[in-house]
């Protein structure tokens, strides 16, 4: 593990390093939360994050500044379209199954982004080099025939609404958020935060004390996602009213 570890730092290292030197864009492959929080930590500057659209969670480094080069980084991302092709006899068809059948032809995880799944049909992010196997490759889901094409961007409404939900707490700190947020209690929010599995705005956390602000995004390994959009006031007893966007 910390040959791995050493090796992924080499590698980001590597790739900012060309980019200052050639004064050209270069970017990783696709980066789970644990690798951004180890780019945060390694390379300070120098470089953004983008995964095909806004809150992506797996997402490409760019390294490269726009200033230098004098135009926007061009990730090299393919969004592909998966469908059933009979749409009335498809299987009810989870993340869980597209990613199975993706990984099952030997497809490297670290080039498939997110999978956003909508009406039984799953939109991937990849890197440009793998999508055309995938397109000709891709023939099932599960127990389901599906048809693979390139999609120019995602259809409309394409996310679901999240829920606003109104918590009342003692303090901001990150583990009693977290307690309201999903009804568990506070020892079980600090274990997870313990356990590596929370990411406030895709950085690893490991500090239950750590103070949350409006507009950060925390992802909680096993729960989902929310954002803290709002302070509503404290009530009478001197807690805190806040309001969040859970996803």
């Amino acid at each position: 593990m910390a040959d791995e570890l050493q090796i992924f730092k080499n590698r980001i290292k590597e790739l900012s390093v060309r980019s200052q030197n050639r004064g050209i864009y270069t970017y990783s492959d696709f980066l789970n939360l644990y690798e951004q929080t180890t780019l945060f930590e390694t390379i300070k500057y120098g470089y953004s994050l983008q995964g095909g659209y806004p809150d992506a969670e797996r997402k490409i480094a760019c390294f490269g500044d726009e200033k230098d080069i004098c135009y926007p980084p061009q990730p090299p991302i393919t969004i592909i379209c998966i469908e059933p092709l009979f749409a009335k006899f498809s299987d009810d068809l989870t993340h869980r199954d597209f990613l199975g059948s993706l990984i099952g032809l030997g497809i490297k995880r670290e080039t498939l982004g997110d999978i956003i799944i909508k009406d039984n049909v799953g939109y991937l992010f990849c890197l440009d080099s793998i999508s055309k196997f995938i397109i000709d490759n891709l023939t099932k889901v599960k127990h389901t025939s599906v048809y693979c094409s390139v999609c120019t961007e995602l259809p409309e409404n394409i996310f679901p609404e999240p829920t606003e939900k109104t918590i009342i707490v003692a303090s901001l700190r990150l583990d009693s958020i977290i307690s309201a947020v999903y009804n568990i209690a506070r020892s079980k929010s600090s274990a997870l935060i313990d356990g590596e599995k929370v990411f406030v705005n895709g950085k690893l956390t490991v500090s239950p004390s750590k103070n949350i602000e409006i507009n950060d995004i925390i992802s909680v390994r096993g729960c989902g996602r929310f954002r803290c959009t709002e302070i509503l006031g404290d009530t009478r007893k001197g807690r805190t009213r806040i309001l969040c966007q859970i996803y």
